[in-house]
């Protein structure tokens, strides 16, 4: 059996039996089975690309089949054959064939001429005619239509509609872009030209950002410690809260605060940053596995194994906090493919009581005058927008910021919700959908 194939199936199997993260399990299982180069990256693309379109995968798959409960096995070879037939250039007969190779590999001899017929029925049509045959129509559920076109549940389709305001022409742009593997991006300190080499172009905005290009391998560059992966969007929420005037009778140069620091790339920055205005970092973080990732990323943190709910330090401590809340990661789906379909709308509520809760810790621990910057990789109207101004009307010691003139050399940041808060998007400005409230405390 074709071993990038198997690498892929396994990897699937496992999202499925034991809610896996693709992007951790692949890269290991590659290395422990000696899978490199082109097998590597194909490998990569094929169980990426599966988990990214499964939902227009199972659609057409149901269009093709007979049966209604497929068999989690076959089904998952069948929705690898889906990809290479409709989403790569795999020629149709070797996508037929080494699907029918590995399901008698991993399922054995009777459910191949199954496989074989459904995928051979598919490969009749490309992947837009096939849209076009199983989609709702458009002018009667644009939401559904949407959801089977570019493969999302319904109720994503909805959130990124509402954070947008939009009737459907920038919400499928913004689906779009969520499917489009992203590239490397780095974060390099001090600044990127230190590292802007032939293998990479400085990014837009970021002082610090350098894209990978012409197949430049980051792990040469991360290993002297000047680099390290981060999106952009990361980057510049980090940079915004450093740039906003402390007010108070305090000098600055006091403390700054990384409320939720794991696994440590904001924290990373932040410390950099803090140097520059005379600070020094303070990280919390509630495990400690996790903590120990935040000291290796950044050494000259104070790093402190701590619940944000339940701050051990002295209230009204710190300049400046940062508070990157734990939340769905649907402004991140395009690395992490199989959180759209492991995610529910019922996880919101909870996520939303937690997230108010570290908001008002972070409000709590930063002094007078001090500035808190609330992040999260999500553009949901009930994580960002509902979270900020529902915590801010329940004190009296709070203002909110224009986040957006902070970063004015990035544009189309103002949130239709408020344009007071900034939000990114993987179509406008190609990073994940990140966003950030600033706030002031009184």
């Amino acid at each position: 059996m074709d071993p990038a194939r198997r690498a892929a199936y396994d990897v699937l199997r496992a999202v499925d039996e034991r809610d896996a993260y693709a992007n951790l399990l692949l890269p290991s299982m590659l290395t422990e089975r000696g899978i490199t180069g082109r097998d590597a990256a194909f490998a990569t693309e094929l169980t990426y690309g599966t988990l990214r379109g499964l939902g227009t995968y199972d659609a057409v798959l149901a269009a093709c089949s007979d049966r209604d409960n497929l068999d989690p096995q076959v089904r998952d070879v069948l929705r690898m054959g889906t990809h290479q037939l409709l989403a790569t250039r795999i020629g149709s007969h070797a996508a037929v064939a080494t699907s029918v190779d590995l399901v008698k590999d991993v399922c054995g001899l009777r459910p191949s001429g199954f496989v074989n017929a459904v995928l051979r029925r598919i490969a009749t049509r490309d992947l837009d005619t096939w849209v076009g045959l199983v989609a709702p129509d458009r002018d009667k559920d644009e939401t559904a239509h949407l959801s089977v076109k570019h493969s999302y549940p319904r109720w994503i389709v909805e959130a990124y509609r509402a954070a947008l305001g939009d009737a459907g022409a920038e919400t499928e742009q913004a689906l779009a872009a969520g499917n489009v593997r992203p590239e490397v991006v780095l974060a390099v300190l001090p600044s990127a030209d230190v590292l802007n080499t032939r293998t990479g172009e400085r990014t837009e905005w970021s002082p610090f950002g350098l894209r990978l290009t012409g197949g430049g391998d980051p792990a040469s560059l991360i290993a002297g410690g000047q680099a390290a992966v981060q999106d952009e969007a990361s980057q510049l929420v980090a940079l915004a809260v450093s740039r906003v005037p402390l007010t108070g009778t305090r000098e600055a140069g006091g403390p700054w605060l990384d409320l939720c620091a794991g696994p440590g790339g904001k924290t990373r920055v932040l410390t950099h940053l803090a140097a520059g205005q005379r600070a020094r970092l303070v990280a919390g973080e509630l495990r400690p596995h996790r903590a120990r990732r935040v000291k290796d990323a950044a050494p000259q943190a104070v790093v402190v194994v701590a619940d944000g709910l339940r701050i051990p330090w002295k209230a009204a401590t710190f300049d400046r906090v940062l508070a990157d809340v734990p939340c769905s990661g649907l402004g991140s789906l395009r690395r992490r493919p199989e959180a759209r379909w492991r995610k529910t709308p019922a996880d919101i509520p909870e996520l939303a009581a937690l997230q108010r809760g570290l908001l008002s810790s972070a409000i709590d621990s930063a002094r007078p005058g001090g500035v808190v910057a609330y992040v999260t990789c999500s553009p949901h109207l009930a994580e960002t927008h509902d979270v900020v101004t529902a915590v801010a009307a329940a004190r009296t010691d709070v203002t909110i910021l224009d986040a957006p003139a902070f970063l004015p050399e990035v544009p189309d940041l103002a949130a239709p919700s408020d344009n007071r808060f900034a939000q990114f998007w993987p179509h406008r400005h190609g990073t994940d959908a990140m966003f950030l409230a600033l706030l002031r405390r009184g």
